[in-house]
């Protein structure tokens, strides 16, 4: 059975991270898969808007370490996402934790939607880890940076009204909501011009390429003491 599941809503793609048993912790066939889908939603015509979602009690629990795999995609980098360069809307449609790599993903999308019972953490530096997938310099861009902070060095996790309340997050629902608030979303983007969608997120984009450029290099030079340490996390987990 697949790990990621995709399903179509006239324009829109929704594609779902679906390996709950191991709380959608991202392997091998799972990045290959979020790949497959983003691949889709940028190559197909029809298609002007992705959400990305996960199971309903939980959106991502980041990378399954323990099966050491290598996880960056062709097109999309770290999960088939983290570094893509896209050219259509992603939005992020929160239930439960979305902690580590799964907090990254989020990060990397244009939009955030979270019910009540989301939960958003950077818990890497608990195991002697360090994040790898964006959130060295996402996290700062998009949360003030005493708060960045505070999740980087300390494990806490953030509520999805204070993640609203701090602009990471635009809307909150009701449990189990998440999917139906960012298909509305959606929908509203759809009834704008996808050239204008696309020429106004590449614009942003545009601002912030250099500053990318400088996080992608800091977070690389991060990403060599956490390939030293991660064998000793495997050993403690097993």
């Amino acid at each position: 059975m697949s790990t990621v599941s995709t399903e179509r809503h006239d324009r829109v793609l929704i594609v779902r991270i679906e390996r709950e048993e191991r709380r959608n912790a991202i392997n091998r066939e799972t990045a290959e898969g979020i790949e497959a889908a983003l691949n889709l939603l940028d190559d197909d015509p029809d298609l002007w808007v992705g959400i990305i979602t996960g199971t309903p009690n939980i959106f991502c629990a980041g990378t399954d370490i323990r099966e050491r795999a290598d996880l960056r995609m062709p097109r999309g980098g770290e999960y088939g996402v983290i570094r893509r360069r896209r050219n259509k809307p992603l939005i992020a449609a929160v239930e439960g934790y979305a902690l580590g790599g799964g907090f990254e993903i989020a990060l990397a999308c244009d939009l955030i939607v979270a019910s009540a019972t989301a939960q958003f953490g950077l818990p890497e530096t608990k195991r002697g880890l360090v994040a790898t997938s964006g959130a060295l310099f996402r996290a700062p861009r998009a949360l003030p940076i005493n708060v960045a902070r505070e999740l980087l060095i300390t494990g806490r996790t953030l509520d999805p009204e204070r993640a609203k309340d701090l602009g990471v997050v635009n809307a909150v629902t009701a449990p189990g909501k998440a999917l139906d608030e960012a298909l509305v979303m959606a929908a509203e983007i759809c009834e704008s011009s996808p050239t204008s969608v696309s020429l106004s997120l590449k614009a942003i984009e545009a601002l912030y390429a250099d500053a990318d450029a400088d996080g992608w290099k800091v977070t690389d030079d991060a990403k060599e003491s956490n390939d030293q340490n991660l064998w000793m996390v495997l050993g403690e987990a097993a």
